[in-house]
């Protein structure tokens, strides 16, 4: 049997199926190349409110996503200044002020207002160095 929500079709969302309410995540599809010193700022817009239940995520080749920011805008322990976390309701950015070499790789965010809590996978950003 199907199993609608798992896993839809090509898109970049994965959670276990709920209810028609889900909250869906959504963004500007596609991945950017930036040079070392640029600030970066990727949005994550959220089909209904989440207050500010929403995290932010760097996954690296081969490696499990490491979190960023917490609550929107709270930085976890050890992640440096550069990473910047804004907004709230239903419109989040997360601002990476001058872009260094180990900040490339793909970068999610993920509702934690209501289960399921749905991650997806925002952007790709390739290191021209």
């Amino acid at each position: 049997p199907k199993h609608p929500g798992r896993h839809h079709k090509r898109t970049d969302r994965f959670y276990f199926p709920g209810s028609s309410g889900d909250i869906i995540l959504t963004q500007t599809p596609g991945s950017q190349s930036v040079v070392l010193g640029q600030t970066v700022s990727i949005s994550c817009k959220t089909s209904s409110t989440v207050g500010g239940f929403l995290s932010w995520y760097l996954q690296k080749d081969g490696e499990s996503p490491k979190p960023l920011i917490y609550s929107a805008l709270l930085r976890k322990s050890g992640i440096p200044s550069r990473f910047s976390g804004s907004g709230s309701e239903t419109a989040f950015t997360l601002t990476i002020f001058r872009v260094q070499a180990e900040d490339g790789g793909v970068y999610y965010c993920q509702q934690c207002y209501t289960f399921p809590t749905q991650i997806k996978k925002l952007y790709k950003i390739i290191l021209n160095i």
